[in-house]
């Protein structure tokens, strides 16, 4: 069991709030610092609303329901973070405001303090850059909601010393999370290798291939929770095109992660998705949903195109040392729920397999988006595997 320690987070909307409700349940002293008192006390009630809920499904009894709480405090005064052993900051993605806030945080708290931000997109070596002593900073990246997904990506930065790195992987473990270190990129592991899920699957709608309903359902026939449609419905369709757009910006336009028109038009309409009543489906009320073309066929076609895609991804990461093929298959599983690691979902079809699928696109494509990984063909050219 580690340490009880002073967190401090910063920012109280819903990620904030859930990363101090796992640490407060943790038996740790938590802080949560926001200069918006009205946010302070939603996220004061939003939390009894989801201890309560706990103590209703007998998950804690009232007396850990109690002590957590009496363990929280949510406060405007950034001074009241001096103390903290860690702080994880939650707020808005702008890389200027979290390097303001940084440079702030390194006045007010101990040489040994571990300064960590929750970015998913910004680049965790920029985001220290501000401070002077950047070593000591890193990325904690949660995922949405924080207290039930069990995956959180460390992403030590340029800067960041081993001691730094292995003292925050010791405290999130402490937590119950499943920890994978990743290498400060863009999009990091699970957002960098998921973006063949949608992508593909927008390119295959577009080409007439299938639609939506069917391609929905081929992929969940072989083990995904959701469709691709139906999650970037769910996410917004909005935020989804942004963050497409962001990685491939931050990704030097490398055409794998380009846009696509189809993801515009619908934001241009302000087809959000569930949020909005409208997205690739219809959410308004008696909305019939159309029915999925259930061909076997067809749908080993899709899951062929999307998976291998995603596979790619994958041992691209293992290539450009972005993460451990085994953290990979794990941030996979454990992040996005996906039914099988993509290396062990590739070690199983057979690594030529894939290797010629995706030889035989780029063939037909002649696009470089559906290249094969360099470490690919040199394992199948030298009869290896990730074994």
């Amino acid at each position: 069991m580690a340490e009880k320690i002073q967190i401090g987070v910063l920012g109280s909307g819903t990620m904030g709030n859930g990363i101090a409700q796992i640490a407060a349940t943790q038996g740790h002293d938590v802080i949560i610092v926001d200069n918006n008192e009205e946010a302070l006390v939603n996220a004061s009630k939003k939390l009894q609303k989801i201890f309560t809920r706990l103590v209703e499904k007998k998950r804690m009894t009232t007396e850990e329901m109690q002590a957590s709480i009496s363990r929280t405090t949510y406060t405007t005064d950034f001074e009241s973070l001096s103390n903290s052993k860690l702080i994880i900051e939650a707020i808005v993605e702008d890389l200027n405001v979290k390097q303001q806030v940084f440079e702030k945080l390194e006045n007010i708290v101990s040489e040994d303090c571990i300064l960590a931000t929750n970015t998913s997109s910004l680049s965790v070596t920029a985001v220290a850059s501000g401070c002077k002593k950047d070593s000591r900073v890193l990325g904690i990246h949660f995922f949405n909601p924080a207290p039930l997904m069990p995956l959180v990506e460390i992403v030590p930065g340029l800067a960041t010393d081993e001691q730094t790195l292995q003292n925050a992987k010791q405290i999130i473990d402490s937590w119950g999370k499943t920890v994978v270190i990743a290498k400060d990129t863009p999009g990091f592991i699970v957002n960098r290798i998921a973006r063949p899920f949608y992508g593909e699957s927008i390119r295959i709608l577009e080409e007439g291939v299938a639609d939506v309903a069917t391609i929905d359902w081929a992929l969940k026939e072989y083990g995904f929770r959701m469709g691709p449609f139906e999650l970037m419905d769910l996410i917004g369709n909005d935020v989804n095109y942004k963050v497409t757009c962001s990685v491939f910006a931050a990704f030097f336009y490398d055409q794998r992660y380009k846009p696509s028109f189809t993801q515009q038009r619908l934001v241009e309409a302000r087809r959000y998705g569930r949020k909005s009543g409208h997205g690739y489906y219809s959410y308004a009320e008696n909305a019939q949903k159309p029915e999925a073309k259930q061909d076997k066929e067809l749908a080993e076609q899709i899951m062929m195109r999307v998976v291998c895609m995603i596979i790619n991804e994958a041992v691209d990461a293992v290539f450009l040392q972005i993460a451990s093929a085994a953290d990979i298959d794990l941030a996979m599983t454990k992040g996005v729920n996906y039914p099988k690691g993509p290396i062990a979902w590739a070690q199983e079809m057979g690594l030529e397999k894939v290797l010629d699928y995706l030889q035989n696109l780029y063939e037909e494509y002649g696009e470089d988006r559906y290249r094969p990984s360099p470490l690919l063909r040199r394992m199948v050219k030298n009869n290896q595997n990730f074994d």
